[in-house]
């Protein structure tokens, strides 16, 4: 047996269906789960959730097919919310992992699986012995056969929601699912919730019509600016294709960006519980970890990835954490991992204690300039031999920079991110500054940098 290696991501597995990813991967993949399972002396059942995309009920019945060929339970949530599937291996009895048919915010064609196992992030290496283990040809001798169980957990994940959220009756509120997989989730929370509350985009509809579900591209927000403005709303909230990551318009379309998101949040839960770390990853704002100390927090800055920022908060109990990219994990009154409606319970909460905190951000952060997501194109092999290279060079020349992800280092003028992308071909920039003539300089000067070490600039692309 083979999988292609092009599918084995740093966090999760994923491809264009019927090209890199099969049906047989599907059912070789959830064998070779229950594997591993069994080497970590994990029995109990194994959840199966799955987004709307066209080939998610193939590859989702195939997958539980390969969990059941091995004598585990399945238990099928049906179509739902990645942070649904998350939700199950915590309220759940007897639950051993959880697996996410999905391609979150990728185009219509590509799907892909998310995993849970032991209540804790399977990913990395993880991902890569199981891969090891289809290729191993161990799984050609299947050992039983498991049982399949339909359960509807959506009420139950929606009262929780609810139970949790404190609105005012004036709250206006535009949110947009992007026809992904929150849309049953959060017309029916919304029709509980009190405030005014319109929903766009709530079918389920793996073509995507309206538009592409990725809230960190401003042309994906466009239609929810536009609604906002002419509803006079107080704010707009919307989601990726799966529901773990959020974006947030302001009353006049000003767009929150990721950092911008955590530094409200972070106000709310340091004002709550005292001087608690908060974790952001290492392309946020230098603004974001200053205002956290300012609240009263600790900042700790961290590696980029959703797996990366769960597995560092169960190191440090950290009640909260983000990342640019709008996954936002809340221990605090939570299970510790991203749910995009659970975090946007939490600040239309707040909101409502603090009317003007989404206003107050954007005047914190009004004299920074920074670029959005910079991806230089560079080959596997090479992108992190380029960082160690860079890295070697400036302790060489004794500066000081940060090392956890890539090489971040702070300047006169601003600060500067080069680091290797874990998920495609790619170098990362990001830079920051106090002004447009800065950043500017800035980036001429990292880009000789990158030059020196023989990085083709030719291939750059913003995001």
């Amino acid at each position: 047996m083979d999988i292609n290696n092009e599918i084995i991501r740093e966090y999760d597995i994923r491809g264009i269906y019927n090209n890199t990813l099969t049906d047989r991967d599907a059912f070789n993949i959830g064998s070779a789960l229950a594997c591993i399972l069994r080497e970590k002396g994990l029995v109990g059942d194994v959840t199966i959730c799955r987004d709307g995309r066209l080939s998610s009920p193939s590859l989702a019945k195939q997958l539980k097919d390969g969990i059941k060929s091995q004598g585990y339970n399945v238990i099928d949530l049906g179509v739902g919310p990645t942070p649904l599937l998350y939700y199950s291996n915590f309220v759940l009895d007897n639950i051993s992992a959880g697996v996410m048919v999905t391609g979150s915010h990728n185009p219509a064609d590509y799907n892909g699986f998310k995993f849970i196992v032991d209540k804790k992030p399977f990913y990395g290496k993880d991902i890569k012995d199981l891969a090891d283990i289809i290729r191993s040809g161990q799984l050609k001798n299947p050992s039983g056969s498991g049982n399949e169980l339909a359960h509807d957990l959506q009420k139950h994940y929606i009262n929780f929601l609810l139970s949790k959220a404190a609105i005012g009756d004036k709250t206006t509120i535009i949110w947009d699912a992007g026809n992904g997989a929150t849309g049953e989730v959060i017309k029916e929370l919304c029709s509980s919730l009190a405030g005014n509350h319109i929903v766009l985009n709530d079918k389920i509809d793996g073509t995507f019509p309206s538009h592409h579900p990725d809230p960190t591209v401003e042309e994906n927000l466009q239609q929810i600016i536009s609604e906002v403005k002419k509803r006079d709303a107080d704010f707009g909230i919307a989601f990726d294709g799966d529901g773990d990551r959020i974006g947030i318009v302001d009353n006049e379309g000003n767009i929150i960006w990721g950092d911008q998101i955590l530094t409200i949040l972070a106000q709310d839960v340091i004002e709550r519980l005292g001087p608690v770390p908060i974790i952001a990853d290492i392309k946020s704002s230098q603004k974001l970890f200053s205002k956290i100390e300012e609240y009263g927090g600790v900042p700790v800055m961290w590696k980029t990835g959703h797996s990366n920022i769960k597995t560092k908060m169960i190191e440090i109990n950290a009640p909260l954490a983000g990342e640019m990219s709008g996954h936002i994990f809340y221990k605090d009154d939570y299970f510790g991992y991203d749910d995009a409606i659970f975090a946007a319970i939490k600040l239309i909460s707040y909101h409502h204690r603090n009317p003007d905190c989404i206003k107050k951000v954007l005047e914190d952060y009004k004299n920074i300039v920074n670029t959005p997501e910079i991806r230089i194109q560079c080959p596997e092999d090479k992108k992190f031999l380029v960082i160690k290279q860079i890295s070697d060079y400036l302790k060489k020349e004794n500066y000081e920079f940060n090392d956890i992800d890539g090489v971040r280092m702070n300047t006169v003028t601003g600060w500067w991110l080069i680091r290797a992308s874990n998920t495609q071909d790619v170098l990362v920039l990001r830079l920051e500054s106090n002004s447009q003539k800065e950043l500017s300089m800035l980036e001429e000067q990292v880009e000789g940098l990158l030059m020196k070490f023989g990085v083709d600039l030719k291939n750059k692309k913003v995001i």
